[in-house]
C-alpha cells in the first residue's frame, strides 16, 4: 500500500485529495491529510465582510466536510520534515511516513516581523489586517465608527496572498463612505512597495488612473522599516513617513513555520520547485501546490485551480515511471471589486499580463477583462457558490487550465496612451 501525505487542508489540499482520490486505485494507496483546525475559511469572502457584503457564518464550513470519505484526516500541528526518511513528525509526537508527499501549507500574514505592527497599543484598534477572519471582523467594527482622518491601506513587501486584494479593498473603501455621505472628510492612500499600483505594466497604469480617478494618493516605492507607535506613522527604509489615522496593511506574508525547521524554504519559507510541474528542486518525493511554493505566480486560489487540474494528471504519470508531460504556465485570473457594485476581471500568466478581452468564452464572454462591469461583479459574488460546491470538491469547471490567448486584444502601453488621447 502507498502512502500519500498532504500537508495542509486549504484550498489546494483540499482540492488535491479531492482529485486523487478519485484518480488513484483505492486498493493500493492510502492518502491522508494534516492540518492544524477543521475551520475551513472562504479567503475571498475576508475582503468583502468588512463592508457589509457577508456574515462570518457564511464564510466558515468544516474541513472534514469537504474531503472525501476514503481519506484519513489528522488535526495536528506539524513540527517537521524529514525528506531524507520520508517521515513527518507532528508536534503532538505521533511520526507519519509517506511514500510521496504533498506541501500545500499555505502562507500567513506575520504582523510580527515589522517593528511595531502589532504593538497592542495600536494592532486591532487603530492597525488592521482583513486577510483573518478575526481581523476582518476587528475591521468591520472599526470602519462603522470611522468618521473622517486619513486612511490608508499599505502593502509591507511583496509576495502577498491575492495581490489585486488590497487594491479591491481601497476601491471599496472609497464606495463605503460615499455611501455614508463622507468621503469627503476621509483621504484615501494606497502605499505599496511596488513602481505601481500593480505588478504588471499595462493593468498597473489601468489600475493607477482608477485610482486617481478617485482622488485616492498612490505612494509608489515605499518599503516599510516600522511603525512609530507613538506618532502613528508609516517609516519606510528611506525614512519617508505616512501618518495615518486608521492602517489596514497586509503584513509580511510567509509559508509556514515547519518549512523553517525543515530546512526546506528560502527566506520567507516558501520551498523552490518546478515552476512547470510543483517538483521539488530538491527531493523527489515532494510536490509543493498552492501559495507554499515559490513559482512566480500570483498566490490566489486560481492559480491553485488551474495548477491542480494538470498536477494529478502529471501525479499519476509520475508514480507509475512515466514523464510528466503536462507544462503550467501561471494562469491566474482574478475578480477587481472596483465599488457601486462594479468589478473587473484579469487574466494573466507567467508571460502573457492581463489583456483586454472577453472570458471565459471568447468574442461572446459574457465577462469582460480589463473592464468594470455589473457582471463582473456579479460573478465575484457567484464564486462563493462555486468555491464550496464545485471548486472545492475537485469537480469538473469549464475553464481551461491553461491561458488561452483567443478573443483577447494585446495592447502595450504606448498604445493604450494614444486610445486614451483620442477618447
Amino acid at each position: 500500500m502507498k502512502k500519500l501525505l498532504v500537508l495542509g487542508g486549504g484550498t489546494a489540499g483540499t482540492i488535491v485529495v479531492n482529485k486523487l482520490a478519485r484518480k488513484l486505485p483505492k486498493d493500493s494507496w492510502e492518502i491522508t491529510i494534516v492540518d492544524q483546525d477543521s475551520q475551513h475559511i472562504y479567503q475571498p469572502g475576508l475582503l468583502l465582510l468588512p463592508f457589509g457584503t457577508y456574515e462570518p457564518k457564511q464564510l466558515v464550513k468544516k474541513r472534514q466536510s469537504y474531503f472525501p470519505r476514503n481519506v484519513n484526516f489528522i488535526s495536528a500541528r506539524v513540527e517537521r520534515i524529514n525528506p531524507e526518511d520520508k517521515k513527518v513528525y507532528l508536534e503532538d509526537s505521533r511520526i507519519l511516513d509517506y511514500d510521496y508527499l504533498v506541501i500545500a501549507s499555505g502562507t500567513t500574514p506575520r504582523p510580527d516581523q515589522t517593528p511595531g505592527m502589532n504593538d497592542p497599543r495600536l494592532w486591532y484598534k487603530s492597525v488592521f489586517d482583513f486577510y483573518t477572519l478575526e481581523g476582518s471582523i476587528a475591521l468591520r467594527n472599526a470602519l462603522k465608527e470611522f468618521t473622517g482622518g486619513r486612511l490608508i491601506v499599505h502593502i509591507s513587501e511583496m509576495p502577498i496572498k491575492c495581490p489585486v486584494a488590497p487594491l479591491e479593498f481601497i476601491f471599496l473603501a472609497n464606495a463605503y463612505f460615499k455611501k455614508r455621505g463622507i468621503r469627503e472628510k476621509v483621504e484615501l492612500v494606497y502605499v505599496t512597495p511596488l513602481e505601481g499600483a500593480f505588478t504588471k505594466p499595462v493593468s498597473s497604469q489601468a489600475l493607477g488612473e482608477m485610482l486617481d480617478q478617485r482622488m485616492i494618493t498612490l505612494e509608489p516605492d515605499f518599503v516599510i522599516e516600522h511603525i512609530d507607535v507613538e506618532t502613528k506613522t508609516l517609516v519606510s527604509m528611506d525614512e519617508r513617513e505616512i501618518p495615518f489615522d486608521l492602517l489596514v496593511t497586509i503584513p509580511v506574508n510567509m509559508g509556514a513555520d515547519f518549512v523553517a525547521r525543515s530546512g526546506l524554504g528560502d527566506e520567507l519559507n516558501y520551498i523552490p520547485v518546478s515552476k512547470r510541474t510543483f517538483l521539488s528542486e530538491n527531493f523527489d518525493s515532494i510536490f509543493v501546490l498552492g501559495d507554499a511554493s515559490n513559482i512566480p505566480a500570483s498566490k490566489a486560489g486560481s492559480v491553485a485551480h488551474f495548477a491542480i487540474d494538470l498536477f494529478a494528471e502529471n501525479f499519476v504519470e509520475y508514480v507509475q515511471g512515466k514523464p510528466m508531460k503536462h507544462d503550467f504556465d501561471g494562469h491566474a485570473n482574478c475578480f477587481i471589486e472596483s465599488g457601486d457594485r462594479k468589478a473587473l476581471l484579469i487574466d494573466f500568466n507567467y508571460d502573457v499580463e492581463p489583456l483586454t478581452g472577453k472570458f471565459p468564452i471568447p468574442v461572446i464572454g459574457p465577462l469582460s477583462l480589463l473592464k468594470e462591469s455589473y457582471l463582473n461583479h456579479l460573478g465575484k459574488l457567484a464564486f462563493r457558490w462555486i468555491y464550496w460546491n464545485i471548486l472545492l470538491k475537485g469537480r469538473y469547471l469549464p475553464i481551461p487550465s491553461l491561458m488561452s490567448m483567443a478573443g483577447k486584444v494585446q495592447v502595450s502601453i504606448m498604445e493604450k496612451e494614444k486610445q486614451d488621447a483620442h477618447n
